[in-house]
């Protein structure tokens, strides 16, 4: 399939209508994700290697708001442990229709893959090893977030690890200036225009609601998990594993 270029903010809107997961993000979306978000490719790949040292045989790795399954494969391609599968999560038809499709072009014999088209918090996450939520929490509603996490952590083994990544908020002016300045010249650079990165802020701002690390942390350690890393950051972007 040919690689499509996200175009779907280049021209003036006279009405923004709220960010959709739909069948013309699904088109742009490997384009999209990659000039969007900083660090986009290196994070998927360790995932795969997080998910290869702590995922345990006989057990369940979750990997909810799969999109197309990027992290799904880096997952599937490294976890070695006999009797483990993968469950992939997606409330968007038009994502798991495309994500079943890459993943059949995966044909080197490795772990199962079971893709969901359901949303997130009404899948039972139980026996797992490993759960990721690459860039998802932050289209869940702020006050259902904690309940969330509170049920992936009950469903995790002793040991078992939370995958997070989000884009985050910072509470001093300043500091949001300074890095959200950076992820627009990031865009820029990328190819991104003025009014395609106004355009797509508007269409997120009620959608995804970033919050601090700090916050992330705090819920985190209230869901009940012993310990937080912070992995990885690039400008407001970040990743953190939690461990049970």
């Amino acid at each position: 399939m040919i690689k499509k270029t996200d175009a779907i903010y280049d021209a003036p809107l006279q009405k923004i209508i709220d960010f959709q997961f739909d069948e013309r993000v699904v088109a742009v979306f490997p384009d999209m994700i990659q000039r969007s978000v900083p660090g986009y490719g290196m994070i998927v790949s360790n995932i795969g290697i997080l998910a290869a040292k702590y995922a345990r045989a006989g057990s369940h790795c979750y990997d909810l708001g799969c999109s197309l399954g990027a992290v799904s494969l880096a997952m599937r391609q490294r976890i070695k442990q006999p009797d483990c599968d993968i469950i992939s999560v997606d409330n968007s038809p038009a994502m798991i229709e495309r994500a079943r499709e890459l993943l059949a072009l995966d044909t080197v014999p490795t772990i199962p893959v079971t893709m969901l088209c359901s949303d997130i918090q009404d899948v039972t996450i139980e026996n797992a090893s490993v759960v990721v939520l690459n860039f998802t929490l932050q289209f869940i509603p702020p006050a259902q977030r904690l309940a969330l996490i509170q049920r992936i952590y009950a469903g995790l083994r002793p040991n078992g690890i939370l995958i997070l990544s989000e884009k985050i908020a910072f509470n001093k002016p300043g500091r949001q200036h300074f890095h959200e300045e950076l992820h627009h010249d990031f865009k820029r650079a990328n190819g991104y225009s003025d009014l395609e990165i106004s355009q797509k802020r508007s269409a997120l701002e009620k959608v995804m609601i970033p919050e601090t690390l700090a916050c992330h942390q705090k819920r985190l350690q209230a869901a009940g998990f012993s310990s937080s890393e912070l992995w990885f950051q690039c400008f407001n972007f970040v990743s953190l594993v939690a461990i049970k």
